[in-house]
């Protein structure tokens, strides 16, 4: 059994001359395109040209909500935030990741004046955090981890290996026993894989 092709929007699908456009496509410059994200769809019938069609998905897409827990992947730190890529909603995976911001604020609940965000997360680690608002077009979701169960679950040491956590602000490498600083989750049994 071939597994389907998906398609994004804009994506050349084919020629004119290979099929004739059906339901999610368009045409532009002798050529078929899909003008929708979906599974690509080829139905020949009576010997004519193949329709070349793009569905949709039937299941919908899960979306973050407000207080919902998501599991994510930073993508890049600055001094006032981390862009993270939303992976998982509770224990639902997405299909496709949605953009979320940890503000220097929301990182932890006391001392907030004094937290510095490269001394909580690092590009590649692993948080669980809080959905706080859906926020706007440009950060998408705001993000906390300002409760103990939430923070880094995984991270990666400079020598490649995962990291141990060993306090709630610090992880150490099991090779090098080198320590870094990070804003450490107290990881609740409901998310310990067995």
């Amino acid at each position: 059994m071939v597994p389907p092709r998906y398609c994004v929007p804009g994506e050349r699908l084919c020629s004119l001359e290979e099929g004739t456009p059906g339901n999610g496509t368009y045409t532009r410059h002798g050529s078929i395109f899909a003008s929708l994200a979906g599974c690509f769809m080829k139905k020949s019938e009576n010997g004519m040209l193949p329709v070349i069609s793009v569905m949709r998905d039937v299941e919908s897409q899960l979306l973050p909500d407000v207080g919902a827990t998501v599991t994510c992947k930073v993508c890049s730190i600055n001094s006032r935030f981390a862009k993270v890529h939303i992976l998982y909603v509770g224990s639902t995976p997405l299909k496709s990741p949605f953009r979320g911001t940890i503000r220097r604020e929301d990182i932890r609940a006391t001392e907030k004046d004094k937290i510095e965000v490269y001394k909580s997360f690092r590009p590649g680690d692993i948080v669980l955090a809080k959905v706080i608002s859906l926020g706007d077009a440009q950060s998408n979701y705001l993000l906390t981890t300002a409760e103990n169960e939430l923070g880094v679950v995984v991270a990666h040491s400079e020598a490649g290996l995962q990291m141990v956590p060993i306090s709630w602000c610090e992880m150490q490498c099991p090779s090098t026993h080198g320590k870094e600083l990070r804003k450490v989750a107290r990881v609740q049994p409901q998310f310990l894989q067995t």
